[in-house]
Formats: structure tokens, sequence, C-alpha cells
């Protein structure tokens, strides 16, 4: 069926109205109207005593009550990982900024995490739940990583983050983890904590329902920031990431179904949005497509790609709406960014951007590569189809179109409609496209 079969179709004659019954669906928890501070549990603000414990036990207390708020007041507080349970809002409070210490050893034991689309037992996330129902972060505080070349970041084995010949990094670790993931070791087996220097994430919710993060401003992550895993019905609201460490993903979707991220600013040191849904053989054993993401109202500085589907996608993403953005920085480099290749396979389909104003970006305003990392080498070959773009205008970028497909997998069904790009510096980039309209679109004001 052709792209704008598709779109005649009765039901998908306007997708967007999918987009709207997904929203219906996408309810944020509500709380029971109780506080539990924890400076009445012993937290004590100016950043230097240990809170970790106040906030366990405000955390516990609520949970048995049967749920509300653990407030963190104005003032800076020094703790370890938070774990949340079901029925709690951590809330920061105006004036708030939870600390988080930088000592390794403060994220042990070991907990079920996912570390770039691969299960393990590794550092706690610093905002962590496992199988919680109705949990949330929220509020006008900050949440402080402490991240950066003195801590953290020189795990990535770069100097740019602080690394030094001789320094531990993560690159052995790392290779471990996917010998063992592509044999199916148990998770349980995959024990990747001290001295394997894989960074946390910042705020992890994993196989959760019914999360909501609003309002918070998070900054200088270990890694990526905001990471629901196997979670169904998300919402990200209004909140401000600022990190420039290495991938300092801003919101990482992944296995997830029913997401809502809206009014959000991302300035970050990777991709802005990067939805994703497991790594290679092990993205295929959990086999968890993330389903159903809404973006709207958002803005994006700084990174490598503003909307990014990739490239750990081995089970699959589809049904993808973004709309009503701005981007703007030479520091962004592409609008809307798809990269996979054959050893990761899985399908990317049903991608809608529509009314996004971009300034200027350093690349490509729509940019896919079946090239990235292992590119052909492998036997999965990825599947990518309706692609559509519509109402976007860029004022500058180095290129409109940049598309590299294998011609045993070619990208299928793209089009754009009523698009505007200026200032392009070169011509577009098409290898393997089957299926290219283009409608009412303006480069550098000749129309195509």
């Amino acid at each position: 069926m052709s792209c704008l079969a598709a779109l005649a179709a009765p039901e998908a004659n306007d997708p967007w109205k999918q987009a709207d019954a997904i929203l219906k669906r996408i309810v944020p928890p509500k709380f029971p109207a109780r506080d539990f501070l924890i400076t009445k549990y012993g937290a004590q603000a100016g950043g230097a005593v240990d809170a970790s414990g106040a906030l366990k036990q405000a955390i516990a207390a609520c949970a048995a009550a049967g749920g509300g708020r653990v407030v963190v007041p104005e003032g800076r507080f020094l703790t370890g990982p938070v774990h949340l349970k079901s029925g709690v809002n951590l809330h920061l409070a105006a004036g708030s900024v939870l600390l988080f210490t930088t000592d390794p050893k403060a994220y042990l034991p070991a907990v079920f995490t996912r570390w770039e689309g691969m299960e393990l037992m590794g550092y706690s996330p610093l905002v962590y739940a496992f199988g919680q129902k109705n949990i949330a972060v929220t509020g006008p505080g900050t949440l402080d990583g402490q991240a950066g070349a003195a801590h953290w970041w020189p795990w990535k084995g770069r100097t740019e983050y602080g690394w030094k010949k001789g320094d531990p990094h993560q690159a052995a670790a790392r290779n471990k983890l996917g010998e063992l993931s592509e044999k199916d070791v148990p998770v349980a087996e995959r024990v990747f904590a001290e001295g394997s220097y894989l960074r946390p994430q910042f705020v992890e919710t994993y196989k959760c329902e019914n999360v909501l993060i609003e309002g918070v401003t998070i900054l200088n992550s270990p890694m990526w920031e905001i990471h629901p895993v196997l979670c169904r019905n998300v919402t990200v609201r209004g909140v401000t990431v600022r990190s420039h460490g290495p991938n300092n993903d801003g919101c990482d979707p992944e296995s997830c179904v029913d997401v809502l991220i809206e009014n959000c600013k991302f300035d970050t040191g990777d991709d802005c949005i990067a939805i994703k849904s497991g790594r290679n053989r092990d993205g295929r054993r959990v086999n968890a497509p993330t389903e159903n993401i809404i973006i709207r109202g958002c803005e994006m500085k700084d990174g490598h790609g503003g909307v990014t589907i990739g490239s750990e996608v081995s089970g699959g993403v589809r049904n993808v709406f973004a709309e009503n953005c701005r981007m703007d920085s030479p520091n962004l480099d592409r609008v809307l960014r798809l990269k996979t290749n054959a050893v990761r396979g899985g399908f990317i389909e049903n991608v809608y951007m529509r009314n996004v104003t971009v300034g200027q970006v350093a690349d490509a305003v729509l940019h896919a590569d079946f090239f990235y990392e292992e590119g052909e080498k492998g036997d999965f070959l990825p599947r990518v189809k309706n692609i559509v773009m519509e109402d976007v205008t860029c004022g500058r970028s180095q290129r409109a179109i940049y598309i590299r497909a294998f011609a045993k997998a070619p990208v299928e069904q793209v089009r754009l409609a009523r698009c505007t790009f200026d200032n392009v510096k070169q011509g577009d980039v098409l290898e393997n496209v089957k299926g290219l309209e283009q409608v009412d679109v303006r480069v550098n004001g000749t129309k195509r």
C-alpha cells in the first residue's frame, strides 16, 4: 500500500486522530493529599549531611499510609539513590535541590536495569523504581547529579570528558555485557557494578505503570536523563533538562506503551529525545516494541537529534507523533533522526511530525542512517516505513534530507508536505528510498 493509500484508509485518513485516541489513555496518576516532609525524618539542609536515610523513611511511611507526597523543602539536600514505591510522589518544592552523591559505592547493591538496551545488574539509577504503580517526581525544584569531568563522565573514556590515559573506563565492561547478552546469559548473572564503570541513568522507572515526571529541572547526569523502560501510561511534562555529558540523552522511552512528552526543554550532550526498544539479541529476546509516543510543545537546543528513534530499536518502534515543537541551535545536529543497522534490526513505522519550527541545525532536517556503527555487518535487516513530515520549517541546515538505507531494505513511504527549508548548503542524499513524495516543499526558495 502506498503512503497516500494508507493515509486514505478510513481509520487512518487522519493519523492524528490516532494520536487523540492515545492521549485519552494517558492519564497521570493522582495522589492522596498527604505530605511527608523529609526534614521531619532527619534530613538537614546545607548539602553536607547525607539525607538518604530520611528520604528512605519518608518514602516507606508514605507508601505504608496509602500514598501521598514526599516533600523536599527549600534548601540543598545531599542524597544517594532514591527508590520510589507505589503511590509515592517525590515532590521538590520551589528552591529545593537534591544533590546526588558522586561516590559510586552509594549506588550499590546492584539493581535490575538496562544499559544501552541490554538488561543487567548494575549501579542503581539516581532515582529508580522497579515494578511500581502510580509514582511521580514533581515540583519546581532541581535534581542535580553532580556529574562532570571529575565524576562519572570520565568513565566514557574520552579526554574531552575528563578521562586521562591510564584511567579506567567502560569499554571492557560494555563489550562483555554485549557478549553475555548475545549468549542469553541470565540477567541475574550479568553483574556489572563496582569495577565495571558503566554509568547509571538519572531517572529510571522500570516495569512501572502510571508514571508522572513533571516540572523538575534535571542537571549534570552521569548518562541518560529520563529513562522509562517497559512502562505503560507515562507523562513527562514541563521538565527542563540541561546536561552536556557523554550519552546525556534527555528522555529515552524504551519498550514503553502510551507516553506523552510535552512542554519540556532539552539542552543536552546527546539526543534530546531518543525512542528505543532494546539492543540486538537482548532486544529481540525481550521483544517489547515502543508504541504510541506523543511529543508536543517541546523546545530543543543542543543535542545530536531533536526527535531521534534508535539506535537500540531491536524490539521495534511504531506510532510516534511529534508536533508544535521548536528547535534551534548550531549545536543541534538533526530535527528528525532515525538510526539503525543490520545488527539492531527491528522496525520503525508510522512516524508523524508536524508544525515544527527550526531556526538552524548543523546537519540534516530529516536524517535516516542504516550505516550507524556496524552498518550492513549483520543478519537482521531493519524495516523503516511511513515517515511523514508536514509544515516543518528550517532556517539553516547542511541538508534537507539525508537517507542512507540498504538495497535489500530500502526506507519506504516518506512524505514531506508544506515544508520550507532555507539556507541549505548541500543537496539531498538519497540512497535506497522507495516512495519519496514531496508536496509543496521549498528548498532555498525553489519548489520541488
